[in-house]
């Protein structure tokens, strides 16, 4: 499993339902996007040295079960499609309830965007040779 954020549920993240909020799914899914790109040596202070950032084109949650408060989660980040050189990549998160449950499926297609050009980028070799040392999964695809 590739594990990329643990925490718990708080308060502000629930909603009149007394669950997690649908938002609060996609912001546990970004910030174990965030970890896993530092876990590879992209952190953000060297994306930005470089003026680039991760961009987002759709992102799509599947609900499978509820979290409720003060649930301990589990996120887990693998990329599922590439471009060889990583300009364009879609990643999988799977969140976890603290009982094992897997409770909601996350996919976010994306790419690098230029901070100052406004505008799609490939990142520099040095970056995406650390990008693409992403852990895959078992259905990847490069395209």
């Amino acid at each position: 499993m590739n594990l990329f954020y643990e925490g718990q549920v708080l308060w502000s993240q629930i909603d009149s339902n007394q669950h997690m909020r649908h938002s609060a799914y996609a912001d546990f899914a970004a910030q174990a996007r965030i970890i896993m790109l530092e876990s590879l040596g992209l952190t953000l202070p060297k994306l930005y040295e470089f003026k680039i950032g991760p961009v987002l084109f759709r992102e799509e949650l599947i609900y499978l079960r509820e979290i409720g408060i003060n649930e301990h989660i589990k996120v887990t980040c693998e990329l599922t499609k590439s471009r060889r050189d990583g300009s364009r990549w879609s990643i999988r998160h799977e969140l976890y309830r603290g009982d094992g449950v897997k409770a909601a499926i996350i996919v976010a297609d994306g790419a690098w965007i230029d901070m100052e050009k406004r505008k799609l980028a490939i990142l520099p070799t040095e970056l995406s040779e650390m990008y693409m040392k992403a852990p895959r999964s078992t259905d990847y695809v490069e395209e």
